[in-house]
C-alpha cells in the first residue's frame, strides 16, 4: 500500500492529521496538473495552477467526509475537482461581461487542444465542453471519465488506460469517440446516431 494510499485511509476513518501529511505527498502531482491545465487555457487567464492546486485540495479534504479506494480514485476526483473550478471560473467570467449571454462555438473555429491545434481554450469554449460533456456522461460515463482525466487532468492515454482498467489502444479508440462525439454535440449537430 502507498502512503498517499495509507493516508487517504487515515482521513477516510477521521484522522486530522492525515489531511496534513496528503499535501506534501501530491502536492507537486497536483501542480503539474493544473499547470498542465491552465496551459490551456485562453491568454489573460488570472487563475494561478497554485491556487487551482490549494482550491481543488480543499475540496477534495473538506469538511464532507471523503472515501477513497485508492490513489487512482484520489486522483479522479481531484481531476474532477479542477474540471468543476475552471467550468465555475469560466462561468463566473462569463456573467461579468456585458450580456453574459453564452453561444454555441463551432469546434472547428474554437481552441480546444483535444481536437484543435491551438492550446488555448476560450471561456466560451469551456463552457460548450462541460454542456457536451454532461451530456456524454449521461450516455456513456466511461467516455466522459476518459475525457476528464486525460483532458482536464492532463493525464497521458497510458495513464488514463491504467486508472480505467483498459489496454492503451482501448483508451485511444474511446478518445478517438469520444472527440467525434464532443465535436458534434458542440457543432450543434447532435450525438451521431441521431
Amino acid at each position: 500500500m502507498s502512503d498517499v494510499t495509507r493516508i487517504l485511509n487515515a482521513i477516510e476513518r477521521g484522522d486530522a492529521k492525515a489531511t496534513d501529511e496528503l499535501l506534501p505527498l501530491v502536492y507537486e502531482e497536483l501542480r503539474v496538473l493544473a499547470a498542465q491545465k491552465l496551459s490551456h487555457e485562453a491568454l489573460g487567464q488570472t487563475l494561478q495552477a497554485t491556487a487551482l492546486v490549494h482550491e481543488a485540495y480543499l475540496r477534495l479534504v473538506g469538511d464532507e467526509a471523503q472515501s477513497w479506494n485508492s490513489r487512482n480514485h484520489f486522483f479522479r476526483a481531484a481531476a474532477e475537482a479542477m474540471r468543476r473550478i475552471l467550468v465555475d471560473n469560466a462561468r463566473r467570467k462569463r456573467n461579468l461581461r456585458e450580456g453574459g449571454g453564452r453561444q454555441r462555438v463551432d469546434l472547428d473555429e474554437a481552441s480546444l487542444p483535444a481536437v484543435c491545434p491551438s492550446d488555448r481554450c476560450a471561456s466560451e469554449d469551456l463552457l460548450a465542453l462541460d454542456e457536451a460533456l454532461e451530456k456524454l456522461s449521461r450516455t456513456d460515463p466511461g467516455n466522459a471519465e476518459l475525457v476528464k482525466l486525460h483532458y482536464f487532468a492532463g493525464l497521458s492515454l497510458d495513464q488514463v488506460a491504467e486508472i480505467q482498467g483498459v489496454s492503451r489502444r482501448t483508451a485511444t479508440r474511446w478518445w478517438t469517440y469520444a472527440r467525434a462525439w464532443l465535436h458534434r454535440e458542440i457543432a450543434g449537430k447532435g450525438s451521431p446516431g441521431q
